[in-house]
């Protein structure tokens, strides 16, 4: 598939493809990236954040997922924030990043609409190109295979063993956590790889964690990798 630049949007988060992610949006470098995609395909990219940074600007780890804007709304009466809805798409991976055109300002500030207006000021000397951060990507081809009922059970099981592990001294009752997988629609006999992120998600401790599942490519390694996650503390 071919290479194209997208925006991205490095946060403290994972988002595996087909899951919802809402977001709120106040810094005004985003606001004009949810602008631009409005305007184009809705697309761009969420990263986790990773070591580094881009002229100033928290910098993307290598791999991340495109997500579509399949909502967007103001989220207060003061004019600075928006609420918008995504859904997950397809994981891709970072070729080259594509800096802003300015770097951050040591007077940054997002929170107000005076820090706002003189962001804005400064874009409008920094002649053309984005104030945020984009990046040239190639889509990663969608992990393929079945997941056996058997292995997704020795999964859940392994969830379980691990929550009440790390609850301890506290003792929690084993319905509670049929009830928290009824939640999260993870009671099923047909699992795919979309059931698997999200047990993942639920046995995680850090962002990390979750980084490292994203970047299985087959379906092997994925389910390797949950185990690991879930042997773990």
């Amino acid at each position: 598939m071919a290479a194209r630049i997208i925006p991205v949007f490095p946060l403290d988060l994972v988002l595996f493809p087909r899951q919802d992610l809402p977001l709120e949006i106040f810094e005004p470098r985003y606001k004009q990236m949810v602008e631009d995609c409005m305007m184009g395909d809705g697309l761009f990219g969420v990263c986790l954040t990773g070591p580094g940074d881009v002229m100033g600007w928290p910098a993307p780890v290598p791999t991340g997922t495109v997500t579509k804007i399949t909502g967007c709304r103001d989220a207060g009466l003061d004019g600075i924030r928006l609420h918008i809805d995504t859904l997950g798409r397809s994981k891709f991976r970072i070729i080259e990043t594509v800096p802003p055109c300015i770097r951050k300002p040591p007077d940054y500030d997002p929170a107000t609409l005076e820090g706002h207006q003189r962001f804005q000021e400064i874009c409008e000397r920094s002649g053309p190109g984005k104030p945020y951060v984009q990046a040239e990507v190639e889509m990663i081809p969608e992990i393929d295979g079945a997941i056996p009922e058997s292995r997704w059970r020795r999964m859940v099981e392994s969830w379980k063993r691990k929550t009440v592990r790390l609850a301890l001294p506290q003792v929690v009752d084993p319905r509670s956590l049929d009830h928290v997988l009824e939640r999260y629609y993870l009671i099923t006999e047909t699992p795919t790889p979309d059931y698997v992120y999200s047990l993942a998600a639920l046995g995680a401790s850090s962002p990390e964690d979750l980084q490292h599942i994203l970047e299985a490519d087959t379906v092997d390694a994925l389910l390797d990798r949950v185990d690991t996650l879930m042997e773990g503390d």
